[in-house]
């Protein structure tokens, strides 16, 4: 099993730390996004969206963090992760959808201006950041988990980009049960931090 990763990539990172946590054999293949190698034919037969990361499995190729964890939580008959009863599922795929939506346009776009130098209004995606940990904040402020009694890939998903928030300017300070959730996270065995960069608020600590 290959995991087409870099070290830099909150998705990527999803992928990688899902994998740590459930203590999964792989293969880690780092992509030179700075030399533009997720542009060359050979990724795009891989992905010819050009994005990472990308699991190779044997003859199967699953694209999209999210739909990465699924298939790995699936493959593994990992129903800890990956609840089969209605309502969990449903509400693991809430979070999911939440990952590639609001926490891709607020906190990881965010990131991606300090950290790799995009185009996004700054101030546009700090405040939409902060509407999405507000929601959170008050989610997690009466549980330990986004889904139930336990850790789902759902909290694998929303974990990255919020724990680097502040590389993209995103103050975490005003959400004690976020920043509590982060350090539960942390403690799982098998965790696999997210590589840090001094970027936005952690470029000049106190």
């Amino acid at each position: 099993m290959k995991l087409y990763h870099h070290p830099l990539s909150g998705h990527a990172h999803r992928a990688r730390l899902f994998l740590s946590l459930i203590d999964l054999p792989h293969h880690l293949v780092e992509v030179d996004l700075a030399a533009g190698a997720h542009k060359t034919p050979e990724f795009l037969a891989l992905n010819p969206f050009g994005q990472l990361p990308v699991l190779e499995d044997g003859d199967v190729l699953v694209s999209d963090s999210n739909a990465i964890l699924v298939y790995l939580a699936k493959k593994q008959g990992r129903t800890d992760w990956l609840p089969e009863a209605p309502r969990a599922a449903a509400a693991v795929q809430r979070w999911l959808s939440v990952a590639a939506g609001e926490i891709a346009y607020g906190p990881a776009a965010a990131r991606l201006v300090t950290v790799f130098g995009s185009s996004h209004n700054p101030q546009e995606v700090i405040a939409r950041a902060h509407s999405l940990l507000e929601k959170l904040e008050a989610h997690l402020a009466v549980r330990q988990w986004l889904v139930d009694e336990a850790p789902t890939i759902a909290d694998v998903a929303i974990y990255s980009y919020v724990a680097r928030a502040p590389e993209g300017n995103v103050d975490l300070s005003p959400y004690p049960a976020i920043n509590a959730y982060l350090r539960r996270i942390e403690a799982l065995p098998g965790f696999f931090p997210f590589a840090q960069t001094p970027a936005g608020l952690t470029a000049n600590p106190a």
